[in-house]
Order: C-alpha cells, then structure tokens, then sequence
C-alpha cells in the first residue's frame, strides 16, 4: 500500500511538473515566470500548514505532557521553517524579473523574512535547553505563541501597506482567476504539494516512534 501511494505520488508530481511546462498557458505580465507559481503558492501554503500541525501538537503535549507530542511539534516546525526558506527563494526569483531585484523589503518579503527569524528562534531554544521536560514545556508555549502571528504575517499586514508584489492572477476579492488548464494545474499542484507534505510528516512521525521504543528497550 505505501509502495503503491509513493509510485503514484511520483507520477502525480511528474504530471504536475509537466503541465506547468508545457501545458498550461502563461499569464500576461508574467510570461515563463508564471510557471513558478505553481510552485511558490504551494510551498507557502505548506508552510502556514505546518506551523498549524506544530501548535496543534504543542497544545497537545502541554495538555498530555507526552513527548511524542513535542517531538512531532518540532518535526512540523522544522518543516514548516523549511517550506517557508523554499517559498521565500521562489518568491524571490519571481521579483527579481518583476521587480529587478531579488529583495526589495516589500511587505511580502518582510513578513516572511520576520517568520523566518520567529521560527529559527524556536530551535535556538530548544538547543539552549538540556531538561527534555522543561525543553518541550517551553517549545510548546513558544510554537502556540508564534503560529499567532502567522496569520497577521501571512494575510493581514500584505494587505494593509502598499505592495509590490504582482497579482495578476488574483483578483482584491482574493478570487483567482485562472485560465482552465492553469487552475486545474495549480489546484493539482497544491494536491501533490499537501500529499508529498503528509508523506514527510509521516515518515518523520515513524521515524520519531522508532527512536523512542528503543530508548524503552534500552532501559
């Protein structure tokens, strides 16, 4: 079964690689750089959604003190911190060709930039504290805290300043408006994306299962 998932995750994203190539159309304005959307919306996306899975596990270790909790918590942060790089770099290329630089401190850029710092923060604690109960009690609190500024980063200050960033496909509504062979790529994008994402999360999440029932037999 796991196998059969992965076969056709590959030829999923294969499909989803290709049509964005060759298959879907260019927006106007945009040209050969509009097939990075479809990869830097889903990345993005990935990692709004991972932070999320960390403070829904982080609220869950300080209900249950359980460490696998914790330890899931800072698997999804680390994926989180991960996506959130790949979408600043992808974003990044998309404004050097709309804007001529690669950074340009728009309110975009700053947000995710500021994240970037509030995330890296939650691993300078974790390695800064040696007691495993009072490392995962502090993580906790400090993911919850911090995936409450993710919606003011990541929706509300874009849209209160001016931006740079281009919005050719979106509408103020927040509406996208695609051509139909680019929605139905994009929407299979983000499809392959979120499973690739939970295919990583789940390998993580066995991986941690595994360290700690040896650390069970150890003892």
């Amino acid at each position: 079964m796991i196998l059969f998932f992965q076969i056709t995750l590959y030829i999923w994203m294969t499909l989803v690689i290709l049509a964005a190539f060759l298959w879907a159309p260019l927006a106007g304005g945009l040209g050969e750089y509009t097939r990075i959307f479809y990869f830097h919306v889903p990345v993005a996306w990935l990692a709004v959604l991972s932070f999320l899975i960390s403070a829904v596990y982080s609220l869950r270790y300080i209900r249950s003190r359980q460490i696998k909790t914790d330890l899931v918590a800072e698997a999804a942060n680390r994926l989180g911190l991960i996506f959130a790089f790949l979408a600043t770099v992808s974003g990044s290329i998309w404004a050097k060709v709309s804007w001529g630089a690669f950074w340009n401190w728009d309110p975009r850029e700053t947000s995710i930039f500021i994240l970037l710092l509030i995330y890296a923060a939650y691993f300078a604690l974790r390695s800064a504290l040696d007691q495993p109960e009072r490392k995962a009690m502090l993580s906790s609190v400090y993911s919850i805290l911090a995936f409450v500024t993710v919606p003011f980063f990541v929706f509300i200050i874009p849209r209160i300043y001016a931006s740079l960033h281009p919005d050719p496909l979106i509408n103020p509504q927040g509406k996208i408006h695609l051509e139909v062979r680019m929605l139905i790529t994009f929407i299979s994008s983000l499809a392959g994306f979120t499973a690739l994402y939970f295919w990583i999360l789940v390998r993580n999440i066995n991986l941690i299962e595994l360290k700690l029932n040896l650390r069970k037999t150890e003892k």
